[in-house]
């Protein structure tokens, strides 16, 4: 059965389909990912399909975004799932009439990315690479320091590629979205650039590629961070503005969650680290001593799950058997109040 989708892995045919749009004025929304589709990329997709004529995703693991210790290769890559949900998409959005559909698929191999060299992920690395500095390097920068660069530099191309009138991106890498705004602003790119809003599990967890990672025994522990970040919402909403009044009972929670763990038999328990828990300027992703009540601020936060320690017959450990550590990254929109 021929696909519903055209598919693209070069970008000369490419560029000449956007090209047919731009002359028949049929706006083109983006949705940038790497596979691994779950709700909420679904829900990007759909947000473009309401808001565009035609709507073009791209999948495609990016390995400049990854350190050279980190997971690139442990990546979970569903293709024929991920196309499953598209097509089902599709079918929704038929149904329920909406303006636009996903109509093409841009998946490149890594040296039609990067054509000339060999991707990088070295620091020091040679290529050629979009840098967004300072914002690029607190945070999630500080842990991943060339996490922003292979993001932006990975955009940049896209954006060149396909030249769409918009892109949509999930507020739960809420880092991500202030150095893409950052980047098209400085770069007059043209794009405008749509935020959705966090897909939740159940529990609050935020959902991601990597929670397949989890297992049975991490997952349970994992919603800590969503639960902290709840807390510390809790407090501004109580009318709390100064960092220490904001954030201490989300310091003081994930403390007590992780003493828990530690107490608890190697066989049963399972540990994290705080990387870090964030109050910043919206703009900035900068620290912020006393939130700003004209700006708001952005709460976020990230935590190292541990490997499993002693893993039980028959436990579900996740993907890679739980030996790897799975990092997981949350955020919460603390909205002015003037």
């Amino acid at each position: 059965m021929a696909s519903p989708f055209k598919i693209f892995r070069d970008v000369a045919p490419l560029r000449s389909y956007r090209h047919a749009q731009l002359l028949a004025n049929r706006t083109v929304g983006l949705v940038p990912t790497m596979g691994a589709l779950h709700d909420g990329h679904l829900s990007l997709a759909r947000q473009a399909a309401y808001e565009n004529d035609e709507v073009v995703v791209s999948i495609y693991v990016n390995p400049t975004q990854f350190g050279v210790n980190e997971d690139l290769d442990a990546y979970p890559r569903t293709w024929d799932t991920d196309i499953g949900m598209l097509k089902a998409l599709n079918a929704e959005l038929r149904k329920d009439g909406a303006r636009g559909q996903i109509k093409a698929i841009f998946a490149p191999t890594t040296k039609v990315m990067y054509p000339t060299l060999p991707p990088s992920s070295e620091i020091a690395g040679d290529g050629s690479f979009v840098v967004i500095t300072p914002i690029g390097n607190i945070l999630e920068g500080a842990s991943r320091p060339v996490f922003f660069r292979g993001v932006a530099t990975v955009c940049m191309k896209l954006f060149n590629v396909i030249r769409p009138d918009t892109a949509y991106f999930g507020q739960k890498d809420v880092q991500q979205t202030v150095v893409i705004k950052r980047m098209v602003k400085d770069f007059h790119l043209g794009v405008d650039i749509r935020i959705g809003p966090t897909r939740r599990e159940q529990d609050g967890l935020a959902m991601s590629s990597r929670n397949v990672y989890l297992g049975t025994r991490r997952r349970a522990v994992a919603p800590i961070l969503s639960q902290a970040l709840r807390k510390a919402e809790e407090q501004y909403a109580q009318g709390k503005k100064l960092r220490a009044d904001v954030l201490w009972h989300a310091n003081e929670s994930m403390d007590r969650k992780a003493g828990e763990q530690d107490e608890l038999p190697p066989a049963q328990r399972a540990r994290f680290f705080v990387d870090y828990i964030s109050l910043a300027d919206p703009e900035t992703m900068e620290e912020v001593d006393e939130v700003d009540e004209a700006k708001g601020a952005i709460l976020s936060g990230a935590i190292k799950m541990q490997p499993v320690e002693e893993p039980q017959e028959g436990e579900d450990c996740g993907l890679g058997g739980g030996q790897g550590t799975v990092r997981l990254i949350d955020n919460i929109i603390l909205s002015p109040t003037r």
